[in-house]
């Protein structure tokens, strides 16, 4: 009778160490399972919020286009893309002047702004002591966060004066200051990647 109740004993003791062996599977699977739930959620948001962004600059280009056929119809496509004057006064709207000054303006940027980025980026990464260039790499992320706009109204403000001062006063220069405007709010984000590149981050 003991031996019997002594067996059922053991058998009970082994049947729950079997079910917590068990639940503490069932557990790690439960979290495993929960986490896939979340990163499909995730990526179905993600995906949602990207079609959005999408759809709305797709609109926003269907809209300019549709209002501004009309307009570019009666100047005629051909003085609208080729024409080298912007009057509003004398009914003149060429746009040619605008798509050369923003060629001039990217090629002044890659110009000034590569050279700059690349020599900054293997100063940091290779040459300055490492408290200097956690310094200078955390002001340039700084400098990454300002928008472009604050850059170009700033230009606007000081650059294009000052260009006019030390050039002819007659002469406007646009391409050039666009340039420079261009080369140092993307001087920040080459000095990023470039810097990234050389540590292999």
């Amino acid at each position: 009778m003991e031996h019997e109740i002594a067996g059922q004993a053991v058998k009970a003791a082994m049947d729950g160490a079997l079910v917590g062996t068990a639940d503490r599977k069932k557990e790690p699977m439960t979290g495993k399972k929960a986490l896939k739930a979340m990163e499909r959620v995730m990526n179905a948001l993600f995906f949602i919020c990207g079609m959005v962004a999408v759809a709305f600059v797709l609109l926003i280009s269907i809209y300019l286009i549709i209002s501004g056929l009309p307009a570019i119809l009666e100047i005629g496509p051909i003085n609208f893309l080729f024409g080298t004057r912007w009057y509003a006064s004398t009914g003149d709207f060429g746009i040619f002047a605008i798509i050369l000054t923003s060629f001039a303006g990217t090629a002044g940027a890659i110009l000034v702004g590569v050279p700059i980025g690349l020599m900054t980026a293997i100063f940091l990464s290779k040459v300055a002591p490492p408290k200097f260039a956690a310094v200078v790499h955390a002001a340039v992320e700084l400098l990454a966060g300002i928008p472009s706009v604050v850059y170009g109204l700033v230009g606007m403000i000081l650059l294009v004066p000052a260009i006019r001062v030390a050039f002819d006063p007659d002469m406007e220069l646009i391409g050039l200051s666009a340039g420079l405007q261009k080369s140092s709010w993307s001087l920040s984000n080459l000095v990023n990647n470039f810097t990234g590149l050389f540590r292999g981050d």
